[in-house]
């Protein structure tokens, strides 16, 4: 079968520095991502490493802001996309679908220059034959998106409901029961923005937070907005810090002092968990089934000097032949609280899929209980906004275990963060806390212990 996107022998020459590289490259994305399913982080990786951007991290840059904003606004591009077209484009112009969306994106929210967008995009409309023959309407929409698409934004904005816009309708119908309207407008509207990079750092954040130009979070997190290409900054070859988002880096924090102690890092990779744990002095065995992503653990523990027990299993048929006194399971999810740096996961998920991996939650926290010394500590955590990931298993979990008991989460052991903690003693981070400091991602935390 023909590919509807353009091939790469045609355009992959030396760069004409227009834009048109990075064009092609997030319209591609955005047709991995929406049409054939791919990840974001996937489908970028693919196309970035294409001839003609291999050596210009400008458009680089700029391929991955169209395509990410095109999945932050998808839903307010969307709605002035079908307001001007007649119909829908047939499944073969779906590349011109993508340049549109593309298109759309820098001219209503990115600010690019209306001739370059417009142009780029009708050049790389008319280079494949599926999009040839909607050369016109490409043409013809973008213009009309220049000359009306401000004063459409500004009607979307005025209706208040730009964030629902930009939601799947079971994303914001599930936040909107578990938090309410006001909170589920405020995640909508998190999601927008495009967040700042956290690090965890494994010594002394207020130094490194001077040293990179950064902010000190209350949680010991270090901060930077505009932080350029992470392997260039200091401390990175050094292996000084990690990326880590701010609320990733809390659950490790509810085991307590760990120095010395043996730590079971379940579903560890790719493993910011296990290096937090392994720079506060735990001895940890990092357990998890994907390869490939222990592989960048591995990686990561090299280079930060740190070393950890690593595990490739299977954990529903693992057999440890021991017990911890301290268990931290991360465990695999929708991964829904993480729509800021991953805008694509809102789109690949459905209320279903949510359904579907309850069980599995279920089935990983029971397995990792058994492996749990009398008085000691588990921590389950997911990196998810919904309810039946998160409040709903511990509440089931200590139904069906009556020796467990919770043990409630304090302000002091998070930074302060006393919104942060729910009325049941859990973490619950939304990614519209820390909004003035450009927010954090959703994650959900439970404490129990074994009675003695």
């Amino acid at each position: 079968m023909a590919s509807n996107t353009p091939t790469r022998s045609k355009q992959n020459g030396p760069s004409k520095q227009d834009g048109t590289g990075a064009r092609r490259a997030a319209a591609a994305v955005l047709q991995s991502v929406l049409d054939k399913g791919d990840t974001l982080e996937t489908a970028l990786n693919r196309e970035l490493s294409a001839k003609d951007l291999a050596n210009h991290p400008s458009d680089r840059a700029f391929a991955r802001a169209i395509a990410t904003t095109a999945l932050r606004r998808l839903g307010q591009i969307d709605a002035v996309l079908d307001s001007m077209l007649d119909k829908t484009l047939p499944e073969r112009a779906a590349f011109a679908m993508a340049l549109l969306r593309g298109g759309a994106a820098e001219l209503l929210f990115l600010g690019s220059a209306a001739h370059a967008a417009v142009n780029c995009a009708v050049e790389l409309t008319n280079s494949n034959r599926h999009t040839r023959p909607y050369r016109g309407l490409m043409n013809a929409i973008l213009r009309r998106i220049t000359r009306e698409g401000a004063d459409l934004i500004k009607a979307q904005e005025e209706a208040g409901e730009v964030g629902m816009a930009n939601t799947p309708y079971w994303a914001w119908a599930s936040w909107e029961v578990a938090y309410g309207a006001e909170t589920a407008a405020a995640i909508a509207d998190a999601h927008l923005a495009e967040p700042p990079l956290d690090l965890s750092v494994k010594s002394d954040p207020e130094g490194w937070a001077k040293t990179l130009s950064g902010t000190r979070l209350p949680t010991g997190s270090v901060r930077l907005s505009h932080p350029g290409r992470i392997e260039e900054l200091p401390g990175y070859g050094d292996g000084e810090w990690w990326v880590q988002d701010a609320a990733a880096a809390l659950p490790h924090k509810l085991l307590g002092d760990v120095i010395g102690e043996d730590v079971l890092d379940l579903c560890a990779a790719p493993g910011g968990k296990t290096l937090a744990l392994a720079a506060a002095g735990a001895k940890v065995t990092a357990v998890d089934r994907a390869g490939g992503r222990l592989e960048r653990l591995k990686k990561n523990l090299t280079r930060t000097k740190l070393s950890a027990d690593i595990v490739k299993a299977d954990l529903t048929g693992w057999v440890p032949g021991r017990k911890w006194k301290k268990i931290l399971l991360d465990a695999p999810c929708s991964a829904t609280g993480t729509a800021r740096r991953h805008p694509d996961v809102l789109r690949s998920k459905k209320g279903e899929d949510i359904a579907s991996l309850a069980p599995v939650q279920a089935t990983l926290l029971a397995k990792s209980a058994e492996w749990l010394e009398p008085g000691g500590t588990l921590i389950y955590c997911t990196c998810s906004l919904e309810s039946l990931e998160g409040p709903a298993q511990a509440a089931l979990f200590l139904k069906n275990n009556p020796a467990f008991k919770r043990v409630p989460i304090t302000p002091e052991e998070i930074g302060g963060l006393s919104g942060c903690i729910t009325p049941a003693g859990d973490l619950r981070t939304l990614p519209c806390h820390l909004g003035e400091q450009g927010g954090m991602d959703g994650f959900y935390a439970a404490r129990f212990t074994l009675s003695s």
